[in-house]
């Protein structure tokens, strides 16, 4: 017997400050899900783990704008999001918290390891301390100017633009959330982690990894060439897991030092449920086993580089096989974000479509290797052109036919008839497989679609209305071909729309006896077998309902024509243009409109040189607030278009004089 290949398969803990959105489906969720379900079909040994992250400043962050406590705050997400996800199907062994008992056990075992072995070391530092909050500002406390790409809303543990990780005091013009206060510096002591020890390591580490994605290799090895920096494991604040040192003890474990330990207690939560809970370690102290990462990129740092240090610091547990992180899903342009209510959350999507149209849109649009845009649009055409024309018409075709023609019964096979189509699906199956093991799910989907479209081919070059008239039996065939096809779709496109794969059973009148990977292709359903009832896989969207619903998903993106009167936008000249020292995006610019010139700062040096700029006329927003970006000021914003990924400004044909206006 064939020993099951044993999978940990994680999608990143949602963060229970808010309702999921998606952003987050499209980032971790649905790739973790499609993985595993895709390993289930093949037999392998797989558990699915995920939950919620339910410490750290975000937590205590919605509490305040909420005016909840944090207990109050984690509760009303974590039921919301579990809901949100089983409502979408997505099939997690278990959905677990960090704020259970078993998290909070595990995650100061796994402190006091690293602290005993010697490994954490205390330091006395300077912090940003709010006077008016009376407290040191940890990550989300507060935010300023990211040092490296000048993004004015970096957070103090995190740039949420260009990804990198940052101390708060590296933060340009800081301020304290909510209230906004500049803070002072002020000493504190912590435990440190010795990041920077273990640099060898995971370098030697990375290296044997060469099927990772390229994503993920670049942004760990362009870590290792500016240095790792330690990392500070304590944090002086309220909410979060006491640490567990008399010294420390009125301090807590940062949260992205404890919140990945919760895949562990996960999966002890997951094996005491099942009433074995021992069996946790056959898992995660097995190095045989894969541990499978799926998030978005703005997590690689601490699953491709802290988590995999700290785990070889404790020493006892498996290090991650791969970290298929993705890219951002955008909307607009702009990319889905909790924390600015950009986005739609998945509780007001499933209120207008089915869950397999949303799992099958986000799929088709998966942001794998670069940042994918989405819109409403996408439903209604996936929905209408794939799943509806291709796919729905298909099984409908041949069980219509099916009913008219042979009773509702699958006809006989033709012994000696040659099976070429299914051999057909079944090369399709290797090349899907393949793509599958390769976290390339976005290709995956197309060619499964492409089972589909092949077979609409098959069914109408093999003309079997006109077949029945003269051989009714050579006819029998060609529909049992078909309705074998309609088996192997339904396992093929089961990781993607489950609803809809177990309705095509239905229909068939089947069980699951076959449904595994491997019988794809194969001859499932006996001859002389009674089918079911046929339905529509999935109705049409129609105009009237489509316009309805893309305004009840779209409207928070809508702004009134007295809100667009507001914005001043004028033609200007571009006279003088130099990068600023220390940043890899800016660029200065002295724009000359009309009898005055303003000083612009733009992230746009990746596209453009000085040079090329001079002389160029060009649009801006005149009458913009003006920020400091850099410690440097700007005055207003020129505008540029999303190309392919690059940024093109816009320019203007023809003399236009500068200072005119732009209506």
């Amino acid at each position: 017997m064939v020993k099951k290949q044993k999978y940990i398969v994680t999608s990143a803990l949602t963060y229970a400050n808010g309702y999921t959105h998606l952003g987050h489906i499209a980032g971790s969720i649905l790739p973790g899900d499609l993985y595993a379900r895709y390993l289930r079909l093949k037999g392998e040994d797989v558990i699915y783990i995920c939950g919620s992250d339910e410490y750290g400043t975000a937590i205590e962050m919605a509490a305040i704008k909420e005016n909840l406590t944090p207990e109050e705050i984690i509760d009303k997400y974590h039921n919301s999001n579990k809901k949100a996800y089983s409502d979408l199907l997505m099939s997690f062994d278990i959905y677990s918290r960090t704020s259970n008992d078993i998290h909070k056990e595990t995650a100061r075992e796994f402190f006091l390891n690293l602290y005993n072995k010697g490994i954490l070391y205390s330091k006395t530092e300077n912090q940003l301390f709010s006077i008016k909050l009376d407290k040191f500002l940890a990550d989300r406390f507060v935010e300023g100017t990211c040092p490296i790409c000048g993004y004015e809303e970096a957070r103090g543990d995190q740039c949420e633009n260009c990804g990198n990780s940052l101390n708060p005091l590296e933060l340009i013009n800081p301020k304290a959330k909510p209230t906004g206060d500049t803070p002072i510096v002020k000493e504190t002591t912590n435990l440190y982690f010795p990041l920077s020890k273990y640099k060898n390591d995971l370098q030697k580490w990375i290296e044997s990894k060469n099927y990772w994605k390229q994503n993920v290799l670049n942004y760990c090895k362009g870590l290792y060439k500016t240095g790792l920096v330690d990392r500070s494991v304590t944090r002086d604040l309220k909410w979060g897991i006491p640490v567990p040192v008399e010294q420390y003890k009125d301090k807590v474990i940062y949260v992205w030092i404890e919140a990945p330990v919760g895949y562990i207690s996960a999966t002890k939560d997951l094996f005491i449920e099942k009433g074995t809970p021992d069996k946790w370690e056959s898992y995660w102290k097995d190095k045989e086993t894969k541990l499978i990462h799926f998030l978005g990129k703005d997590n690689i740092i601490f699953h491709a580089v802290i988590f995999p240090s700290m785990l070889m610091a404790h020493g006892d547990y498996v290090l991650p096989d791969n970290v298929p992180a993705n890219e951002f899903l955008n909307i607009n342009g702009g990319k889905f974000s909790k924390s600015k209510g950009i986005g739609w959350t998945v509780n007001d999507t499933l209120k207008l479509f089915k869950p397999d149209v949303i799992r099958y849109a986000i799929a088709a649009s998966l942001p794998e290797n670069k940042d994918s845009e989405f819109s409403f649009d996408d439903f209604v055409t996936k929905n209408n052109s794939e799943l509806s024309d291709i796919l729905g018409n298909y099984i409908n075709r041949v069980l219509v036919f099916a009913k008219s023609k042979f009773d509702n019964e699958v006809p006989k096979r033709i012994d000696d008839e040659n099976n070429l189509f299914l051999e057909t699906v079944k090369l399709y199956k290797e090349r899907i497989a393949n793509l599958f093991d390769n976290y390339k799910f976005r290709e995956a989907l197309i060619q499964t679609m492409n089972i589909a479209r092949d077979a609409n081919k098959y069914f109408n070059d093999c003309e079997p209305w006109k077949i029945y008239k003269t051989d009714k039996e050579k006819c029998g065939h060609i529909i049992n071909d078909c309705l074998q096809i309609c088996y192997s779709l339904s396992i093929a496109f089961s990781p993607f729309i489950p609803e809809a794969s177990d309705k095509i059973l239905k229909m068939l009148n089947a069980n699951k006896e076959n449904f595994k990977w491997d019988r794809i292709g194969d001859i499932n359903i006996k001859s002389g077998h009674k089918l079911g009832e046929n339905e529509i896989l999935f109705p049409k969207i129609e105009i009237e309902q489509e316009s309805t619903e893309k305004e009840s998903v779209s409207n928070f993106n809508l702004i009134d024509i007295n809100d667009f009167k507001k914005i001043e936008m004028r033609i200007g000249e571009i006279v003088n243009a130099e990068k600023i020292e220390k940043s890899k995006k800016l660029l200065k610019l002295k724009v000359k409109i009309s009898d005055k010139t303003k000083q612009i700062v733009s992230g746009i040096s990746e596209y453009y040189t000085p040079e090329e700029l001079i002389g160029k006329k060009i649009v801006v927003v005149d009458n913009l607030k003006p920020s400091r970006l850099m410690g440097i000021d700007s005055e207003g914003m020129l505008l540029a278009a999303k190309i392919n990924g690059e940024l093109k400004i816009i320019t203007i044909d023809g003399d236009i004089k500068d200072g005119a206006e732009v209506n």
